[in-house]
């Protein structure tokens, strides 16, 4: 297609010839004769009156092409030790038995089904299976509370749950079942079957709850089912992420510009073609393990890595090495978290030295902003090009990156280099007015945006145009705050709204503080994110007491430290609690949460105009210095 530049503008000025030559690259049963449809916007839609289906293009595709022999899947779990390797053929032949299974039990396209495993290959499978006869899947994450779960179930109403009998971390093992079992007692639209992947490592099985059904017994006595046409506008996924109000959003993905937009991103992004290995360290329970463990790879006929273990303690620090050297990987795409893990285990890189990583051509970066230090540490180390690019959950490809296989670019330390093909990033003042080179401000995207981005959200338009797109008119509202330098590459430089990033997570601050209020002792809290060396950001809550009560400091840490571990999950990795006399707020009420991180992190701070009590400001300020 060109240059970057090249690219750009025709995808600017002339976007139904830039996104229907793309569109040839996807198998369609109805091919688009149209790109974009506007006619209701801002509710845009991709390649009307087209009609494709995801599984067909990941797998039934490749076979049709000769390919059935070329390896599609790689298991590797460093919990058990066990491998697998899937042929495009073998893997196809198990995604239409289970699509049998859902298909069996009364699932259709347009239903929705709940998919709470860990990384095992069946995740993928469930998700393909989806796929296939037209359902919708919600993939939440394994590591989230039973609460958690029952939120989503109550708003995807999924007819069924696939699971598994647990999850394995380093010294532990992790029950699903029990917390399966909780939220759908909590859930107030529980679903009619639940599927069960029994593990032989976890203690339960389906057979420990009534109706609910085996997984293998199962797929082994199912007849496969073929592919079913879907309209390219039609859902293929809800995955939720945090909101600031701490109800879950549920971001729609629609099929067809999914496809377009993925297939599109492997070869001019990450220069990833068929045949070649990718590992995308990650989890399918996030975006990027949707787009980059299961379904790009897979459109392109790459061979995916999938990839159950840490980056340290499973077992050392070269446990990322030996997967690059056993499987012959050419990129890595993973969060700055594991590398900084990786670093701080072993700073010198001592482990690399036991492990050719010499098919590793780029290191891509992604989920949080690649600090500088990390970025130079793993330049210098690897020997290869560190690659940070950026995107959410909401756009479900990248932002802004530096564009490996149509023209790459040097690399500046801190940037995602510039924006992709299809988004026109601006910068904009809390006026809406553009801001110039260097000018700081929040990050906007001109509408509309480009296929592969959310939809809308599920059965709530009205909360998608307020979080998203009523702040400045004609601009989808990014909620990162950054700017765009002379040359045109975007700086991100954090969140501008209560939404942090830990690990490449976001959490509501919001859902964490309900927890936290609900504690008896606490009178009122606010939870901030903070700056953390490894994880990015992590959750620091400030406490004020109840009157009268009377509370030892690290019972009361240990006991909200608990609370929300039940409530959120441990992804949320929440253990600092401040018990403060009073928290800063504005006239109106409003916490000063932004001024008490500026606190926090040691910035400098400005003590606004609206403050109510000047202060309250001071002795927290004075507390936290002490």
């Amino acid at each position: 297609m060109g240059s970057y530049s090249e690219a750009f503008t025709q995808a600017s000025d002339d976007r139904e010839a830039f996104w229907l030559a793309a569109a040839e690259a996807v198998d369609w049963y109805e091919p688009p004769t149209t790109a974009l449809d506007d006619s209701d916007a801002p509710f845009y839609r991709w390649f009307p009156g087209a009609t494709l289906n995801t599984c067909h293009n990941a797998l039934d595709r490749h076979l049709a092409d000769g390919d059935e022999g070329r390896t599609a899947l790689i298991w590797d779990s460093a919990m058990t030790g066990e491998r697998r390797h899937y042929t495009y053929a073998a893997l196809l032949d198990v995604v239409a038995r289970f699509a049998g299974v859902l298909v069996a039990q009364g699932v259709s396209a347009g239903d929705r089904v709940v998919i709470y495993m860990p990384m095992i290959p069946e995740a993928a499978i469930a998700m393909l299976a989806c796929a296939r006869i037209g359902a919708v899947h919600s993939v939440v994450f394994g590591g989230f509370a039973a609460r958690e779960l029952a939120t989503r179930i109550d708003d995807a109403e999924p007819v069924a749950v696939v699971t598994a009998s647990g999850g394995l971390e380093p010294g532990r093992t992790v029950e699903y079942l029990p917390m399966v079992a909780r939220a759908i007692e909590m859930a107030a639209t529980p679903p009619r079957t639940v599927i069960v992947k029994d593990r032989p490592e976890i203690t339960g099985s389906a057979a420990d709850h009534a109706g609910w059904l085996d997984w293998d017994r199962e797929t082994d006595a199912a007849d496969p089912v073929g592919a079913v046409p879907v309209a390219a506008t039609d859902p293929l996924y809800i995955l939720y992420t945090s909101g600031t109000t701490g109800k879950p959003k549920g971001v729609v993905r629609d099929n067809g510009g999914h496809a377009v937009a993925l297939t599109w991103s492997m070869k001019n992004i990450y220069d990833i073609s068929a045949g070649d290995v990718w590992w995308t360290a990650s989890d399918v329970g996030w975006v990027v393990g949707h787009s980059y463990i299961v379904y790009a790879p897979l459109f392109v006929g790459a061979t995916t890595v999938m990839y159950e273990g840490k980056p340290v303690g499973t077992p050392d620090a070269g446990a990322f090495w030996r997967v690059i050297a056993d499987h012959g990987v050419k990129a890595l795409f993973t969060a700055p978290t594991a590398i900084r893990a990786i670093r701080k285990a072993d700073p010198e890189a001592t482990e690399l030295a036991a492990y050719d990583t010499s098919s590793l051509q780029t290191l891509f970066a992604a989920g949080e902003r690649l600090d500088p230090d990390t970025f130079t540490w793993a330049s210098e180390v690897l020997g290869v090009p560190v690659v940070d690019h950026w995107w959410q959950t909401e756009t479900g490809w990248a932002i802004a990156a530096n564009l490996r296989g149509l023209e790459p670019m040097p690399i500046k330390a801190g940037s995602p280099t510039v924006p992709v093909p299809g988004y026109q990033v601006g910068v904009v003042d809390a006026k809406g007015t553009l801001l110039g080179a260097g000018e700081e401000g929040n990050i906007v995207i001109s509408l509309p945006l480009p296929p592969g981005t959310l939809a809308g959200l599920w059965r709530d338009e009205e909360r998608y145009r307020n979080s998203y797109l009523s702040a400045f008119d004609g601009y989808y509202l990014t909620g990162d705050s950054g700017y765009v330098d002379a040359d045109g590459y975007v700086f991100v430089l954090g969140r501008s709204d209560d939404v942090i990033n830990v690990a490449g997570h976001r959490l509501s601050t919001g859902s964490i503080e309900a927890v936290v209020a609900s504690h008896p002792a606490v009178a009122e809290c606010a939870v901030i994110g903070i700056r953390d060396d490894l994880k990015g950001q992590r959750p620091s809550g400030y406490v004020v007491l109840k009157s009268g009560v009377d509370i030892e400091s690290e019972t009361l840490r240990s006991e909200l430290v608990s609370l929300v571990r039940n409530e959120i999950g441990a992804v949320a990795t929440f253990r600092d609690v401040t018990v403060v006399p009073a928290l800063p707020k504005t006239r109106s009420g409003k916490i000063l949460r932004k001024t008490m991180r500026q606190i926090a992190d040691h910035e400098d701070y400005t003590v606004p105009s609206t403050i109510e009590d000047p202060d309250v400001l001071a002795a927290l300020a004075e507390q936290l210095k002490g």
